[in-house]
């Protein structure tokens, strides 16, 4: 049986409108692999995030998204970066442990999921000694007796790793928190920060600061504007206008595509409304969404006509790319060379 369905819609938006746009190689800088193994049975973890990302997989095992990147990518070869699962409810060390696994078995480059418990010789001998390039952050790990709404980027990406990342070269995927997304004056001004005091530190701003909606921009692309190392990862983000203000801002060598597979398997089309996005599912796929204020159902055609998310994300992107005038070499920066090159980099420095 099939990990998940391919139809015809889906074939025909894939043949259509992505298949001579995608280069031949790809590189996927944001994917997560983990087992059902290794959740918690009996966690009580905080919900400090959008919960609907857990209604399309139950886990995804490394060899699930070889199969996912067949079936998505028919004629492409895919190279994932690979991290575990970052939910509490989930064994923490068990996930690094089987990401490790699948990284050295496959001969795959690999992030370690990190607390801000940990301390720096924890921290730098945790991702030595597993191979990993850096790190994978999330607000979930930041202390349970901040609110949600009052992380800080420092409260999970604490300065005594930063500063073990800047001096090692090593690499970190950022998802930055505060209902203000990219625009957050706080964000913005530790993100400054951060490029400024840490300058060997590879900084990922992943979903490109989570700025799904073109109200979630504000000024922060002329506040960032002074930045030249950190880059952005265009994963689970399906807004054309988004994509064109990353593109001007910071041209397309600083632009890395990603899935967030699993994800990126939900069929959907997301759409916005008042700054606010809401994702249209088919009617019964996910069970009950009734409650979900980011989820909404559709029935008939309109459901029929339903493709993948991460085939909206690229589409997304190629409009992007057409109106900013990106060239075929543009392209294959964005989903092959610019990640490829990052990850190269930090091989070569960790080879030394």
């Amino acid at each position: 049986m099939s990990l998940f369905q391919i139809k015809e819609v889906d074939k025909a938006f894939y043949e259509s409108k992505l298949q001579s746009f995608l280069p031949e190689r790809i590189f996927d800088i944001h994917t997560h692999v983990w087992l059902d193994r290794i959740r918690i049975r009996e966690a009580n973890a905080p919900v400090r995030a959008v919960t609907w990302p857990s209604l399309v997989a139950r886990d995804n095992s490394v060899e699930d998204l070889f199969e996912t990147y067949r079936l998505m990518f028919p004629g492409k070869e895919v190279t994932p970066l690979l991290f575990s699962q970052v939910s509490l409810e989930y064994d923490i060390d068990a996930g690094n442990e089987y990401v490790r696994e699948s990284a050295q078995k496959h001969g795959l480059p690999s992030f370690m999921v990190t607390k801000p418990g940990l301390s720096a010789s924890e921290f730098e001998e945790g991702i030595e000694k597993g191979g990993f390039l850096g790190c994978k952050v999330y607000l979930n790990f930041a202390d349970t007796c901040i609110p949600e709404k009052e992380i800080r980027i420092y409260d999970f990406l604490p300065p005594h790793h930063l500063e073990v990342l800047s001096k090692r070269g090593w690499a970190a995927m950022l998802h930055i928190p505060r209902d203000g997304r990219l625009k957050d004056p706080v964000n913005l001004m530790q993100m400054l920060e951060i490029e400024r005091k840490y300058p060997g530190l590879r900084l990922i701003i992943a979903h490109v600061g989570r700025a799904y909606c073109p109200e979630d921009l504000g000024n922060a692309f002329e506040v960032l504007a002074e930045t030249k190392n950190m880059v952005f990862d265009i994963s689970a983000n399906t807004n054309e206008t988004v994509f064109r203000a990353l593109i001007k801002a910071v041209g397309p060598k600083r632009i890395l595509f990603g899935s967030d597979f699993p994800i990126l398997r939900m069929r959907m089309r997301r759409i916005y409304e008042n700054g606010h996005y809401v994702n249209l599912v088919p009617k019964g796929l996910y069970g009950d969404v009734s409650g979900d204020k980011n989820m909404r159902e559709v029935d008939g055609e309109e459901a029929e006509a339903l493709t993948f998310f991460m085939y909206e994300e690229i589409e997304a992107f190629r409009q992007a790319s057409l109106a900013e005038n990106l060239g075929k070499k543009d392209i294959e920066d964005v989903f092959y060379n610019n990640a490829f090159d990052l990850v190269n980099g930090i091989g070569k420095e960790r080879r030394r």
